[in-house]
């Protein structure tokens, strides 16, 4: 291996590092639940990368396949089945949100 080529894979290794950890500070930091689903899933192909750079491609495979592929695409169908969000009274029952004084004006 050559001066030019090491070079050029630690900073393809130190990018992917920075990258990750950017995408994972993204992901817990967003406000909209939907971008952290997605960068989620873009952490894991990141991840498959990585697992890549490090010569398990088999490893690599199953992250791409599972951690991104099959676990996003469950977040993503469970945040499209979920409802308006539920107020709670203090006996602990869930009811639907009041409608808002805009409505009740419309009226």
């Amino acid at each position: 291996m050559t001066t030019e080529t090491a070079w050029s894979a630690l900073l393809l290794d130190g990018l992917l590092v920075v990258l990750l950890l950017l995408v994972a500070a993204l992901a817990l930091g967003h406000r909209r639940i939907f971008a952290c689903a997605v960068l989620f899933i873009v952490f894991g192909l990141l991840l498959a990368v990585v697992w890549l750079r490090l010569g398990a491609p088999d490893v690599a495979l199953a992250e791409a396949a599972i951690g991104a592929g099959i676990t996003g695409a469950l977040v993503i169908a469970t945040l499209s089945r979920l409802a308006a969000p539920r107020r709670t009274d203090p006996r602990g029952t869930a009811r639907r949100p009041a409608p808002d004084r805009d409505d009740e004006e419309r009226r």
